[in-house]
């Protein structure tokens, strides 16, 4: 598996679609399997393949990619990322450049806070598990890894919120409508 995950801040992100950072470490057969959001932490998470990575046994954590660059931070350290993004990355899924920029515009402040409220009503080990998204009217929430005993009592809480379990050929989750 010749994965790594790169961590930076919002602001290096932005930096990088505009062009203002030159001459960065990255491979130049890199690919972006996956891009995630953390409005909270104000981090963007890249999954990014490289023939290049050396090759890490899928039993293992992902280990970080320490992105170097004119205007690279230096807050970047290298370190393990959680095991559940082996789970998510088992799905190849390709983001194209249109998706990943729309995923930059922040919701309504009003959607933050449902979704803060919502993502309350899990017990803090339901929410290690999970992942929390808000997509139009609804928020998304994805498993991270695989779940087993604990479907039914996520499941449980997702329907007394008014959402459903939504079933999809790779990756299915739940859909809460905000209200």
């Amino acid at each position: 598996m010749k994965l790594r995950i790169i961590k930076i801040t919002l602001e290096r992100f932005v930096q990088l679609l505009q062009g203002k950072t030159s001459n960065t470490n990255l491979p130049k057969d890199a690919e972006i399997l996956d891009l995630k959001l953390d409005l909270f932490a104000k981090q963007v998470s890249i999954i990014v393949r490289s023939d290049t990575f050396e090759d890490v046994s899928e039993s293992m954590l992902i280990p970080e990619f320490n992105l170097h660059g004119s205007n690279a931070s230096s807050a970047t350290e290298v370190k393990a990322a959680p095991k559940s993004a082996v789970a998510t990355l088992k799905q190849e899924v390709k983001v194209e450049p249109k998706a990943s920029i729309a995923k930059l515009v922040p919701p309504q402040p009003d959607a933050n806070r449902w979704a803060s409220k919502m993502e309350n009503e899990f017990s803090p080990d339901q929410r290690k598990l999970l992942s929390f998204t808000v997509k139009g009217g609804v928020i998304v929430v994805k498993p991270t890894s695989f779940l087993k005993v604990e479907w039914e009592d996520i499941n449980e809480v997702v329907r007394s919120l008014g959402g459903k379990w939504v079933k999809g050929d790779i990756i299915s989750y739940w859909e809460i409508p905000l209200q």
